[in-house]
């Protein structure tokens, strides 16, 4: 997103959401949504087929202990 999209965005939600948007908390959140907005961008760039489901349910696995070598 283009800064200028990424104001009309903010302002556009705060709105929706009657959410004040103080002017010194303004240019904090545009730069937190411009760091989202870029992370958004990677993941969508990730290309995925049918079969890349989401698993059912996470299991961490302990790590395994390290071997003295």
């Amino acid at each position: 997103m283009t800064p200028p999209q990424i104001e009309a965005y903010v302002d556009a939600a705060a709105a929706a959401l009657d959410l004040p948007l103080s002017p010194e908390h303004r240019p904090g959140v545009l730069q937190f949504f411009a760091l989202a907005a870029d992370f958004a961008e990677q993941l969508q760039a990730v290309p995925l087929d049918a079969h890349d489901d989401p698993a059912m349910v996470f299991v961490p696995v302990e790590p395994s202990p390290k071997v003295p070598g």
